[in-house]
């Protein structure tokens, strides 16, 4: 997998438009789970629109450092398929 942050950008532009689940700490032992769908990619941070009937927020951006650090999970959905993305 990726392990430069221009490498992930690039992994994650392969994703764009895709359903996704995203665990993320929330700080105190806290992980919070949300669901939706990979919309932008920038420079420096990616954009998750969330799916509304859920959240009562429409969007989340995270830093590709993010994931690097584990921070952040990723698991893309690809009908009934799962494939996680990971940074090792």
């Amino acid at each position: 997998m990726p392990k430069t942050l221009a490498d992930i950008k690039k992994a994650l532009d392969s994703h764009l438009g895709q359903r996704l689940q995203l665990k993320a700490n929330g700080g105190r032992k806290k992980t919070i789970e949300r669901a939706g769908v990979l919309r932008e990619t920038y420079h420096a941070v990616f954009v998750i629109e969330l799916d509304q009937e859920e959240h009562s927020f429409e969007r989340v951006s995270y830093s590709y450092t993010d994931l690097l650090t584990e921070a952040v999970e990723l698991t893309f959905i690809n009908g009934s398929e799962k494939m996680d993305f990971v940074v090792k």
